[in-house]
């Protein structure tokens, strides 16, 4: 069980803030005290993401922010990343598991309670749902799904199995989402567009922590 994705989980994104490259997004990730950081590109060549994915790869190593890979199970392999997260049109959750083994974490994207009980079945170590909120970081994210449908992927979840919410999530709409059973927000203009990245993976943070004292 994957128990360390709990907080914030920040995804880079080179195109809604071409002053901030993925390594510049990761590293204020780490720096903030992200869970997770997670590299994700469709248009970069195979050579592009695998130099990104070694760099970020040397600044979370023997830290506490997990290095995710999106989509590309090979570009995981050959940087050693943590894990990779799977999407509708990636490969299936028991194909990646045979080739990553068994000490590699597996994220899989779902849009209801269905598809996430479906994610647990076939082995992924997490699940993300979303888009929660509309964002235009995703065009093919759908319309959203709303917090509603956060608490009721929570309730088909195992008790300690980790639920992302992902989509639209800022400062001002996390504690909503935290507190409809997300253990992790994952974000991406809310730490790529800030006035200080770093800052603002703290604030996020600072919401998870009020959030989890407060259920405690």
């Amino acid at each position: 069980m994957v128990r360390r994705i709990a907080g914030v989980y920040v995804v880079t994104d080179r195109f809604i803030n071409p002053s901030r490259s993925h390594v510049d997004i990761a590293k204020a990730a780490v720096a903030g005290g992200a869970c997770a950081v997670q590299l994700r590109d469709k248009e970069a060549t195979t050579r592009q993401l695998l130099e990104w994915a070694r760099a970020i790869r040397d600044l979370t190593f023997r830290t506490e922010t997990l290095f995710i890979v999106n989509d590309r199970v090979d570009i995981a392999l050959a940087a050693d990343a943590d894990g990779v997260h799977l999407g509708d049109d990636d490969m299936p959750v028991p194909v990646a598991r045979r080739l990553l083994g068994a000490g590699k974490i597996i994220g899989r994207s779902v849009a209801n309670e269905d598809e996430a009980i479906r994610a647990v079945a076939e082995g992924a170590d997490y699940v993300s749902i979303g888009s929660v909120f509309a964002t235009s970081t995703k065009p093919d994210a759908g319309e959203p799904v709303g917090v509603e449908m956060v608490r009721r992927v929570r309730k088909v979840l195992p008790p300690d199995y980790p639920l992302v919410a992902i989509g639209g999530i800022t400062l001002q709409n996390a504690v909503a989402v935290f507190e409809a059973g997300a253990d992790a927000v994952a974000v991406v203009s809310a730490v790529v567009c800030a006035d200080d990245p770093v800052e603002a993976v703290k604030q996020l943070k600072q919401l998870w922590l009020k959030v989890r004292g407060e259920k405690r």
